[in-house]
């Protein structure tokens, strides 16, 4: 059994399990990790060439670690792409690299992933009523299928820093048609705190690799809050007794 599986049960109360006492309302208006799908769309390498609102290097990073999530917590990942052999052309590979549960659907032409029937028969398969969405172009690949998911009864959340469009002003107009929708916008940081909502669990240190992922400047207060401790641990050891320290120079260094 996966530590999600352990932490959070399908019982619609969102609430953490790990043998601590919570506040029975918190995490009422989170995503709910047992109901969610994550659905990450035509992320391909010729419609990369045309995003402009977001840096390719940040959208790819964030996307990946969208998928590394999925496979750390063991949440359903479903993936498709837009006539992968013409221009728009295939799918990055990192997706299916660091997620290999990811289940592939293909299409026949549909620009949106919603009007073909295996996508929506996949989704629904899943059982779970909770989409989170990203994918390029955002204001086509994302949209189309985020409204007729939400009509359809789905709480829709978009990634936004996981997706991509062909100018700032197509990405603007974009969110103010999802707002209008009661489609949520998100960030690949938030969606990871939301699912994680943890740090009382052994999987905490893969988790914070995603942080860092997301948010690249969080290394750096991590290796400044490590290199922190390392000093203060010199520290004590240098002060102890002479008589408590280690005479083996070996030892000596691991007590560092």
């Amino acid at each position: 059994m996966s530590t999600q599986n352990q932490l959070f049960k399908p019982d619609g109360k969102n609430s953490i399990h790990d043998g601590i006492e919570h506040s029975p309302s918190g995490g009422k208006a989170l995503i709910d990790p047992t109901d969610t799908v994550l659905l990450l769309l035509d992320h391909q390498t010729g419609l990369f060439q045309n995003v402009k609102d977001i840096a390719v290097a940040d959208l790819r990073r964030n996307t990946t670690a969208l998928a590394k999530l999925a496979a750390l917590i063991d949440l359903p990942l479903i993936i498709t792409a837009s006539i992968p052999e013409g221009p728009n052309g295939p799918l990055m590979p990192e997706i299916q690299q660091v997620a290999p549960h990811a289940v592939y659907v293909p299409r026949k032409g549909e620009v949106n992933a919603w009007d073909n029937a295996l996508f929506v028969k996949t989704v629904r398969e899943t059982g779970k009523k909770t989409l989170i969405i990203a994918g390029v172009w955002t204001n086509v690949c994302v949209m189309f299928p985020a409204l007729d998911a939400k009509a359809e009864g789905y709480n829709v959340y978009v990634v936004i820093d996981a997706s991509g469009d062909p100018s700032e002003l197509a990405s603007r107009t974009t969110l103010a048609r999802f707002t209008q929708a009661g489609v949520i916008p998100t960030s690949t940081n938030a969606v990871t705190c939301e699912l994680h909502r943890t740090w009382n669990r052994p999987d905490a240190a893969q988790l914070a690799e995603l942080y860092c992922m997301a948010s690249p400047s969080y290394q750096a207060v991590m290796e400044s809050f490590n290199k922190a401790q390392e000093v203060e641990d010199a520290k004590q050891s240098n002060n102890a007794p002479r008589s408590a320290r280690s005479t083996t120079p070996a030892l000596a260094g691991q007590s560092r």
